[in-house]
């Protein structure tokens, strides 16, 4: 065997505690991460956007009630957190909804590049936060 050759590393397992907090992973990694997490939010608080559904949509009394979650808190859940969870719920929304249609426009079109992968990747996390952030403004009482 050459010198060249021996000299070569082995990789045979990657280190969780040291490996893994130094990858840098690309955007459409960050994308496709974030759309799993984004379908599992939702998935696991579907109770509760069930609950504010019929709340909001029941009566002037239910929508009082509901109102009043967001505005004064519900039991010992302060009114801000149920606030956050909203706001959650609105990214987790927008992000598997725009990742889904970015997805979809890549399969349709056969836009397979790792060009277009990174820059759909990217406008894909800027329109997601940039809408969460309109949209939280909002929920906040910004505008």
């Amino acid at each position: 065997m050459t010198e060249l050759a021996k000299k070569r590393p082995e990789f045979r397992n990657i280190n969780a505690l040291s490996d893994l907090p130094t990858y840098r992973l690309p955007a459409a990694g960050w994308v496709s991460i974030l759309h799993r997490i984004s379908g599992l939010l939702m998935f696991l608080l579907m109770p509760l956007i069930i609950w504010l559904f019929d709340n909001s949509i029941s009566s002037e009394i239910s929508f009082a009630k509901f109102s009043a979650a967001f505005n004064v808190g519900l039991g010992f859940v302060p009114g801000w957190f149920m606030k956050l969870v909203a706001l959650a719920l609105i990214w987790a929304y927008l992000h598997h909804f725009i990742a889904g249609m970015r997805h979809l426009y890549m399969d349709v079109c056969h836009a397979v590049s790792k060009e277009f992968g990174k820059s759909s990747a990217i406008v894909t996390l800027v329109l997601s936060l940039g809408l969460t952030a309109v949209l939280g403004a909002k929920l906040f009482g910004l505008y």
